[in-house]
C-alpha cells in the first residue's frame, strides 16, 4: 500500500486546507442517534455545532438556500481566516507558497490568501461555490485554481498525484534509471508524493532493457525486472533523433548532426509512460526490505544462464526445490527463463516461509 505524501520540497510549500475553527455548519438533514456510536450519542449538541453569526456575510448568505443536502462547514469569518493566515505563515519569510484549500465553500479563506501573494488550488465539492469562487481568481495572474472535486473522497492509492514530463540524459540514461528505481521501492525523492506518472523519452536502447522479457534475451536484465515489478510501462510514440537539438556548452542550440560523437545519440527515442503499479506493494514486498528483493533478482542476473536453483542455494537457507515447487517452476529453470513477475513471486514465496527465522543469506550491506 502506498503511503501518504509527506510534504513538498522547501521551495514549494504545499499545506492542506480543511475548514477548521470558528466555522458555520450547513444542513438540511438530520442525525438519528441510533445512526451515531454508542459513545457518541452522549453531547450531540457539541456533535454537531450550531449555527454562528455571519459577521462578514449578508444575514441570509446567497449560496444558503442551494447548498448541498450534506452537512458542510465553512469559515464565514474573515477574523479568523487572517488569523489562520498568521499562524501559517509564523517564521516564513516566503510569502508565494501553495495552499490546496478542501471545500473553500464561500471563499472567504481563499481570498484571504490571495491577498497575501500565495497561490491557491481551491477543491471545492458543492457545485454552487464554483462560480464565485472561480471570479475571486480574475485579475490574480493565474494565482487561483479552482477544481471541482471532493478531497476527501480521493483514494490516495487510486489516484496519481504528479505527473512528470521530460527527456533523460542520454549519457546518463542508465544511472537515472537505476536511482529512480531506488525512489521508487523506497518510496523517496518524488515517489513520497506516491504513484508519481514519468512520462519521458529514452533512448531505443534504454527502452529495449526495460521492456525486456524471456522472448528477449540479449537486453533482459535486472534492470528489466525491477522496472516491470514496479510499473506499467507504456510506447506512447516514436520520434526520429533528427527532430531534436541539443544545447552545448556556449548555449546556443544546434542539430545533433552537427555535434560529435553521433553514434550514442543517433538512435530513435521512445516516448514511454511509466505508472507505478497500485499493487506493487504487498505485505512481503515493503518500502522497508526492498533492497533484499533487489539484491535477489541482481544475484540472479549475475550468472543469467545458470540454474535459478543455484542461486537459492546461495541466497536463502530455505530448501531451493520445494520453493521452486511452489512457484510452479522445475527444477532445471534457469533465470533467463524466468518473468518479472515470478521474481516476485519467488520473493514472496521465500518471505511466506515460517519454518526458517532466517529467510536470507546476504552480507550486512547490500549492494
Amino acid at each position: 500500500m502506498w503511503g501518504p505524501a509527506t510534504g513538498l520540497a522547501p521551495r514549494l510549500t504545499w499545506s492542506v486546507l480543511a475548514a477548521a475553527g470558528r466555522f458555520s455548519t450547513l444542513r438540511s438533514g438530520t442525525t438519528n442517534r441510533k445512526d451515531l456510536p454508542a459513545r457518541n450519542r452522549l453531547g450531540l449538541s457539541d456533535f454537531s455545532p450550531q449555527h454562528l453569526p455571519y459577521t462578514d456575510l449578508e444575514e441570509s448568505p446567497w449560496w444558503m438556500s442551494k447548498c448541498r443536502s450534506e452537512p458542510g462547514r465553512y469559515i464565514t469569518n474573515r477574523k479568523l481566516a487572517e488569523t489562520l493566515i498568521k499562524l501559517m505563515q509564523k517564521k516564513r519569510k516566503n510569502p508565494e507558497k501553495l495552499f490546496l484549500e478542501c471545500n473553500p465553500g464561500p471563499g472567504i479563506l481563499t481570498q484571504a490568501l490571495l491577498e497575501t501573494g500565495a497561490k491557491v488550488v481551491a477543491l471545492e465539492s458543492d457545485k454552487t461555490f464554483i462560480p464565485h469562487l472561480e471570479s475571486l481568481g480574475e485579475n490574480m495572474n493565474g494565482k487561483l485554481k479552482v477544481v471541482y472535486c471532493d478531497f476527501f473522497k480521493m483514494d490516495p492509492d487510486n489516484c496519481i498525484p504528479l505527473k512528470i514530463v521530460g527527456i533523460l540524459p542520454f549519457r546518463s540514461e542508465r544511472n537515472i534509471l537505476w536511482k529512480l528505481l531506488y525512489d521508487l521501492y523506497s518510496c523517496t525523492s518524488i515517489y513520497k508524493y506516491g504513484r508519481v506518472e514519468l512520462n519521458m523519452f529514452v533512448s531505443e536502447k534504454e527502452y529495449q532493457n526495460l521492456t525486456a522479457g524471456p522472448k528477449n534475451p540479449n537486453f533482459y536484465q535486472a534492470l528489466s525486472v525491477l522496472w516491470q515489478v514496479a510499473c506499467d510501462v507504456k510506447l506512447l510514440h516514436v520520434e526520429p533523433w533528427s527532430s531534436f537539438d541539443i544545447c552545448p556548452q556556449n548555449g546556443q542550440l544546434e542539430k545533433l548532426k552537427h555535434r560529435e560523437p553521433l553514434e550514442p545519440i543517433q538512435q530513435n527515442l521512445y516516448f514511454i509512460q511509466m505508472t507505478p503499479r497500485k499493487t506493487l506493494f504487498t505485505e512481503e514486498l515493503t518500502p522497508v526490505n526492498y533492497d533484499v528483493f533487489f539484491h535477489m533478482v541482481k544475484h540472479c542476473f549475475g550468472k543469467r544462464n545458470a540454474k535459478l536453483v543455484d542461486h537459492l542455494h546461495s541466497l536463502s537457507p530455505i530448501d531451493a526445490k520445494h520453493i521452486l515447487r511452489q512457484i510452479r517452476k522445475n527444477e532445471d529453470v534457469k533465470t533467463i527463463n524466468m518473468y518479472p513477475r515470478n521474481f516476485k513471486q519467488l520473493f514472496q514465496t521465500i518471505q511466506c516461509s515460517e519454518d526458517y527465522a532466517h529467510k536470507w543469506l546476504c552480507n550486512e550491506n547490500l549492494e
